[in-house]
């Protein structure tokens, strides 16, 4: 007897809201890398992408322990020489809060070709409102 693997055409994938709005940023991103992953369906494979969609809304409300809220700071280098750009979790928040929750769950998402695949089915927004209504998401809480 031989080990089932799904077809890609036989996984069914759902769409998922979740509301972000005080929640712990690193618990949310571990439960949002698990949900696009595929890990919490008795289908997965690490070979294959078994995930479901995931729209997150109140990313601008999204909370940190601790003093990382004044300490955190996101780093990303141009590649030229003199080119390291540093910005505070705070001022990131203020301006592109979404880039936060990616990042973060990016961090999280195992580093090789699936993992672009992975983030194309996460949707950020920093508001309640979001254009996937036609995809009837089911609400989703982490745990």
């Amino acid at each position: 007897m031989s080990t089932y693997f799904p077809k890609a055409g036989e996984i069914q994938k759902k769409w998922y809201v979740v509301d972000a709005n005080g929640q712990i940023l690193g618990r949310l991103a571990t439960f949002l890398a698990q949900v696009l992953m595929g890990k919490t369906k008795p289908v997965y494979t690490k070979h294959d992408d078994a995930g479901d969609f995931v729209v997150v809304i109140n990313a601008d409300k999204i909370a940190v322990s601790g003093k990382k809220a004044e300490q955190k700071i996101y780093r990303r280098h141009s590649g030229y020489p003199g080119g390291l750009k540093n910005v505070e979790f705070s001022k990131l928040q203020e301006s592109a809060p979404e880039k936060i929750i990616v990042e973060a769950v990016s961090g999280m998402l195992p580093k090789n070709k699936l993992r672009q695949v992975y983030l194309k089915k996460l949707k950020v927004y920093s508001g309640t409102d979001h254009p996937h209504q036609a995809q009837q998401p089911e609400p989703l809480s982490p745990r």
